[in-house]
Protein backbone atom coordinates (compact mmCIF):
# COMPACT_ATOMS: atom_id res chain seq x y z
CA UNK A 1 0.00 0.00 0.00
CA UNK A 2 1.29 3.72 -0.78
CA UNK A 3 -0.84 5.24 1.74
CA UNK A 4 -2.29 5.02 4.93
CA UNK A 5 -5.66 5.64 3.72
CA UNK A 6 -5.14 2.97 1.14
CA UNK A 7 -3.98 0.64 3.77
CA UNK A 8 -6.80 1.23 6.43
CA UNK A 9 -9.00 1.06 3.60
CA UNK A 10 -8.04 -1.95 2.38
CA UNK A 11 -8.34 -3.52 5.78
CA UNK A 12 -12.18 -2.07 5.49
CA UNK A 13 -12.92 -4.33 2.56
CA UNK A 14 -11.35 -7.39 3.50
CA UNK A 15 -13.41 -7.18 6.67
CA UNK A 16 -16.80 -6.96 5.10
CA UNK A 17 -15.80 -9.53 2.44
CA UNK A 18 -15.08 -11.97 5.73
CA UNK A 19 -18.50 -10.80 7.25
CA UNK A 20 -19.91 -11.59 3.58
CA UNK A 21 -18.72 -14.88 4.03
CA UNK A 22 -20.03 -15.65 7.05
CA UNK A 23 -23.54 -14.39 6.41
CA UNK A 24 -23.38 -16.42 3.16
CA UNK A 25 -22.08 -19.65 5.03
CA UNK A 26 -23.98 -23.12 4.30
CA UNK A 27 -22.85 -24.67 6.91
CA UNK A 28 -21.88 -23.97 10.60
CA UNK A 29 -18.15 -25.04 10.10
CA UNK A 30 -17.72 -22.61 7.45
CA UNK A 31 -19.02 -19.94 9.82
CA UNK A 32 -16.89 -20.65 12.51
CA UNK A 33 -13.51 -21.02 9.77
CA UNK A 34 -14.83 -17.46 8.64
CA UNK A 35 -15.46 -15.82 12.12
CA UNK A 36 -11.66 -16.46 13.11
CA UNK A 37 -10.83 -15.06 10.08
CA UNK A 38 -13.17 -12.06 10.66
CA UNK A 39 -11.76 -11.62 14.38
CA UNK A 40 -8.30 -12.36 13.89
CA UNK A 41 -8.68 -9.35 10.60
CA UNK A 42 -10.73 -6.75 12.79
CA UNK A 43 -8.35 -7.20 16.31
CA UNK A 44 -5.09 -6.66 14.56
CA UNK A 45 -6.99 -3.51 12.47
CA UNK A 46 -8.32 -1.71 15.48
CA UNK A 47 -4.83 -2.24 17.74
CA UNK A 48 -2.86 -1.11 14.47
CA UNK A 49 -5.00 1.82 14.00
CA UNK A 50 -5.30 2.87 17.95
CA UNK A 51 -0.96 2.91 17.62
CA UNK A 52 0.13 4.08 14.50
CA UNK A 53 -3.05 5.97 13.16
CA UNK A 54 -4.50 7.91 16.25
CA UNK A 55 -1.31 9.23 17.43
CA UNK A 56 -0.46 10.43 13.95
CA UNK A 57 -3.77 12.18 13.57
CA UNK A 58 -3.03 13.77 17.03
CA UNK A 59 0.62 15.05 15.87
CA UNK A 60 -0.27 16.31 12.13
CA UNK A 61 -3.75 17.21 13.06
CA UNK A 62 -3.66 18.00 16.75
CA UNK A 63 -6.98 15.62 17.07
CA UNK A 64 -7.60 13.51 19.98
CA UNK A 65 -9.23 10.41 18.01
CA UNK A 66 -11.67 10.48 21.01
CA UNK A 67 -14.54 9.60 19.27
CA UNK A 68 -12.46 7.03 17.15
CA UNK A 69 -11.14 5.64 20.41
CA UNK A 70 -14.99 5.30 22.19
CA UNK A 71 -16.14 3.49 19.09
CA UNK A 72 -13.24 1.45 19.21
CA UNK A 73 -14.20 0.41 22.87
CA UNK A 74 -17.50 -0.51 21.37
CA UNK A 75 -16.84 -2.69 18.49
CA UNK A 76 -13.98 -4.48 20.79
CA UNK A 77 -16.86 -4.98 23.34
CA UNK A 78 -18.89 -6.29 20.79
CA UNK A 79 -16.10 -8.56 19.10
CA UNK A 80 -15.03 -10.08 22.16
CA UNK A 81 -18.65 -11.23 22.72
CA UNK A 82 -18.96 -12.86 18.84
CA UNK A 83 -15.86 -13.98 18.96
CA UNK A 84 -16.89 -16.18 21.38
CA UNK A 85 -20.01 -17.50 20.15
CA UNK A 86 -20.81 -21.25 18.41
CA UNK A 87 -21.90 -20.25 15.02
CA UNK A 88 -24.81 -22.74 15.85
CA UNK A 89 -25.94 -19.92 18.64
CA UNK A 90 -29.26 -17.91 17.90
CA UNK A 91 -27.09 -14.85 18.32
CA UNK A 92 -24.57 -15.52 16.05
CA UNK A 93 -25.69 -13.57 13.40
CA UNK A 94 -27.56 -11.03 15.36
CA UNK A 95 -24.68 -10.21 16.81
CA UNK A 96 -22.60 -9.88 13.90
CA UNK A 97 -25.26 -7.78 12.04
CA UNK A 98 -24.87 -4.95 15.04
CA UNK A 99 -21.17 -5.31 15.57
CA UNK A 100 -21.11 -4.61 11.62
CA UNK A 101 -23.18 -1.91 11.51
CA UNK A 102 -21.40 0.03 14.15
CA UNK A 103 -18.13 -0.98 12.40
CA UNK A 104 -19.62 0.69 9.16
CA UNK A 105 -20.40 3.99 11.27
CA UNK A 106 -16.90 3.87 12.45
CA UNK A 107 -15.74 3.57 8.79
CA UNK A 108 -17.62 6.28 7.82
CA UNK A 109 -16.48 8.81 10.54
CA UNK A 110 -13.07 7.81 10.01
CA UNK A 111 -12.84 8.31 5.97
CA UNK A 112 -13.18 11.93 7.06
CA UNK A 113 -10.41 11.67 9.44
CA UNK A 114 -8.21 9.82 6.44
CA UNK A 115 -8.79 12.67 4.21
CA UNK A 116 -7.86 15.53 6.59
CA UNK A 117 -4.45 13.24 7.34
CA UNK A 118 -3.52 12.55 4.11
CA UNK A 119 -3.74 16.67 3.26
CA UNK A 120 -1.57 17.78 5.82
CA UNK A 121 0.87 14.82 5.24
CA UNK A 122 3.86 14.35 2.51
CA UNK A 123 3.23 11.04 0.54
CA UNK A 124 6.38 9.56 2.01
CA UNK A 125 5.13 10.31 5.56
CA UNK A 126 1.78 8.74 4.49
CA UNK A 127 3.17 5.51 2.78
CA UNK A 128 5.92 5.46 6.10
CA UNK A 129 2.71 5.18 8.19
CA UNK A 130 1.29 2.59 5.76
CA UNK A 131 4.22 0.46 6.37
CA UNK A 132 4.15 0.85 10.19
CA UNK A 133 0.78 -0.10 10.14
CA UNK A 134 1.47 -3.02 8.58
CA UNK A 135 4.18 -4.06 10.66
CA UNK A 136 2.27 -3.75 13.53
CA UNK A 137 -0.60 -5.74 13.30
CA UNK A 138 1.88 -8.53 12.81
CA UNK A 139 3.37 -7.84 16.56
CA UNK A 140 -0.65 -7.25 18.53
CA UNK A 141 -3.71 -9.38 19.67
CA UNK A 142 -5.30 -11.52 17.65
CA UNK A 143 -8.64 -11.55 19.61
CA UNK A 144 -10.64 -8.77 21.02
CA UNK A 145 -9.53 -8.02 25.02
CA UNK A 146 -12.18 -4.76 25.53
CA UNK A 147 -10.48 -4.09 29.13
CA UNK A 148 -6.14 -3.71 28.03
CA UNK A 149 -5.67 -0.81 27.88
CA UNK A 150 -6.14 1.28 24.99
CA UNK A 151 -3.00 3.95 24.77
CA UNK A 152 0.15 3.59 23.99
CA UNK A 153 2.85 2.31 26.35
CA UNK A 154 0.17 0.88 27.96
CA UNK A 155 -1.27 -0.93 25.20
CA UNK A 156 1.81 -1.95 23.51
CA UNK A 157 3.29 -3.58 26.64
CA UNK A 158 -0.37 -5.66 27.36
CA UNK A 159 -0.05 -6.36 23.71
CA UNK A 160 3.40 -7.29 23.74
CA UNK A 161 2.29 -10.39 26.55
CA UNK A 162 -1.12 -10.71 24.99
CA UNK A 163 -0.17 -11.63 21.10
CA UNK A 164 1.60 -14.71 21.91
CA UNK A 165 -1.32 -16.47 23.55
CA UNK A 166 -3.55 -15.02 21.19
CA UNK A 167 -0.88 -16.56 18.66
CA UNK A 168 -1.07 -20.28 20.35
CA UNK A 169 -4.69 -20.23 20.91
CA UNK A 170 -4.78 -19.48 17.16
CA UNK A 171 -3.14 -22.70 16.08
CA UNK A 172 -6.01 -24.68 17.53
CA UNK A 173 -8.92 -22.59 15.83
CA UNK A 174 -10.51 -23.58 12.50
CA UNK A 175 -9.14 -21.40 9.52
CA UNK A 176 -10.82 -20.89 6.09
CA UNK A 177 -9.50 -23.25 3.51
CA UNK A 178 -7.46 -20.17 1.77
CA UNK A 179 -4.23 -19.07 1.21
CA UNK A 180 -5.50 -15.85 2.85
CA UNK A 181 -5.32 -17.61 6.05
CA UNK A 182 -3.28 -16.69 8.68
CA UNK A 183 -2.20 -20.01 9.92
CA UNK A 184 -1.61 -20.72 6.18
Amino acid sequence: MDRISDAICADHRELKSYYDRIVQAEDPDEQTRWQNMFTWELARHVVGEELVLYPALKKHLNEEATADRQQHQTIKEELAVFQTLPSTDPRFIPTLAVLMGDLAAHVNHEGVDLSNLETCITADESKRLAASFDRTKHFVPTRAHPSAPDRPPYQTAVGLITAPLDYLQDLFRKWPESPDGPME
